[in-house]
């Protein structure tokens, strides 16, 4: 493995959180608060990235390999969230454990919190909670390898390592056409959402903040009780549409700029994505009129943003759906495994695995009452390999292995059975609120610090979507000298 390679990519992301801090300092400077902090943080991300960048000296970026790649996407999100987790430790509002857990959280876009207060907040501190979501979610590798020419030779084994999701669509030719195109289309939505915010009266910072969260599927607000502090349905369905079209394939929403809207609906993934939605939100309708006496108004209107909220991964909450039925709750359970599409900013296994998975089984039933007969699993109208098929099938596995794992560790430590399994299952999933004392009115202020640590390693495998991380666990990615 090149560790100059590995160097170079980890003094670009200091100097990305370096910038970033500044911006953040600026909004500080505006609301005249201490910046002490962040020029300090600066100052230090900064050195840090020069020092890498000598150790780097020497090195020919556009030389990545797959091991670089794999490499070089996990470090960088580690020292992320330690350069990011400083802020909230200068400023007194967290500890060492619970501000990585934030910064964490913010990066994987999350959106669990630790912080019981965050309206006594300095406004710095708010924005940059929502800054760390905005970057995590465009992905701090797919960001550099748009910006960033000189590792465009190498950039599809980063761009592969950071994105999500199994789709046919996601990748297109030119790898660096495919982030930067990615990287507009985020940065549009986000420019959109926050003028239509404001036009419906939230201010500037506000609108800022819940843009980012949204659109980076994140979830973190500027208030406590999140988007019931406004208590307005036209927020609620404008944040509910955008919260879909986050949970979308952002490749896709490329194809449809160029060849038109028709492009949308022909897409398997995003067409079963949309259709679940609608389904999920008229059931719970029904559910929460009938047992909790809600009008077919508020009944749609808290159904629409709570399962556009939980299916795209936000963890955005308008109601306490913990006062829900069972049915209702469960639903919402189930959402997070299914997550947004491949190539968004969503977390989850992803639409399109359960498509395939489905057709996979299908097939096998099928085959049981004709065991002679030749049958195959399309996706997209192309014949899926049995390779994609054991690959899908071996991830969905793994998720499901290591919620039950985590949950036995947290339970371990003292933390009750409901808690550990909605817990792990929210963290990897990126959907941040769960059920019970860390649901919708409650947070994770409450979980000790060994769970705290265990749901960091969740979010981290979710958001890397698992093989990412776990293949720096075999002794021959740390002991081979062979280039792959």
């Amino acid at each position: 493995m090149n560790k100059k390679v590995i160097f170079y990519l980890l003094s670009r992301i200091c100097l990305g959180v370096c910038l970033a801090m500044l911006a953040t300092a600026c909004v500080g400077i505006y609301y005249q608060e201490a910046i002490w902090e962040w020029l300090a943080i600066t100052v230090l991300s900064f050195a840090i990235s020069m020092g890498f960048k000598h150790f780097s000296i020497g090195s020919m970026p556009s030389d990545i390999t797959i091991r670089e790649g794999i490499g070089g996407v996990f470090f960088c999100w580690i020292l992320a969230c330690f350069l990011c987790a400083i802020p909230f430790v200068l400023y007194g509002v967290l500890g060492p454990i619970p501000a990585f857990f934030e910064s964490m959280s913010g990066l994987t876009t999350t959106g669990a919190t630790v912080i019981d207060d965050i309206e006594v907040l300095p406004k710095s501190i708010i924005l940059w909670r929502s800054v760390l979501h905005w970057i995590g979610g465009i992905g701090i590798i797919v960001i550099f390898v748009a910006l960033l020419p000189q590792v465009a030779g190498g950039a599809m084994h980063l761009f592969n390592a950071e994105t999500s999701g199994f789709s046919n669509s996601r990748i297109m030719p030119r790898i660096r056409t495919t982030a930067l195109a990615t990287f507009l289309i985020y940065l549009g939505f986000t420019v959109l959402l926050t003028v239509l915010l404001m036009i419906c009266g939230m201010s500037l910072f506000d609108a800022v903040n819940h843009s980012f969260s949204t659109i980076a599927t994140g979830g973190f607000s500027s208030y406590n009780d999140s988007v019931a502090h406004f208590n307005s349905p036209v927020m609620e369905y404008i944040l509910g549409v955008f919260m879909i079209i986050s949970g979308g394939n952002f490749s896709l929403y490329y194809q449809v700029y160029q060849s038109g809207f028709n492009q949308l609906f022909k897409d398997t993934e995003f067409r079963t994505y949309i259709i679940f939605t609608i389904i999920c939100v008229l059931l719970i309708t029904a559910n929460i009129c009938y047992v909790n006496g809600f009008s077919i108004v508020d009944g749609f209107r808290y159904s629409f943003f709570q399962v556009t909220s939980f299916v795209s991964t936000t963890g955005f909450v308008s109601y306490d759906y913990d006062q829900w039925p069972s049915f209702s709750k469960l639903l919402l359970a189930v959402m997070y495994l299914t997550g947004g599409c491949a190539g968004s900013t969503a977390g989850g296994i992803k639409f399109g695995r359960f498509v395939v998975l489905i057709k996979a089984v299908g097939a096998e039933i099928e085959r049981a009452v004709h065991p002679n007969a030749m049958l195959s699993v399309t996706y997209e109208r192309k014949q899926v390999s049995t390779t994609t098929i054991i690959n899908i099938s071996r991830f969905f596995f793994m998720y499901i292995v290591l919620i039950v794992a985590l949950a036995f560790i947290l339970s371990w430590s003292g933390i009750p059975v409901e808690e550990s399994i909605f817990g792990v299952a929210s963290c990897i999933s990126s959907v941040g609120p769960a059920f019970g004392s860390i649901g919708a009115v409650h947070n994770f202020s409450s979980i000790n610090n060994v769970g705290l640590v265990v749901m960091s390693v969740a979010m981290l495998l979710g958001r890397l979507e698992l093989f990412t991380a776990l293949v720096l666990l075999r002794s021959e990615y740390w002991r081979s000298s062979k280039r792959w």
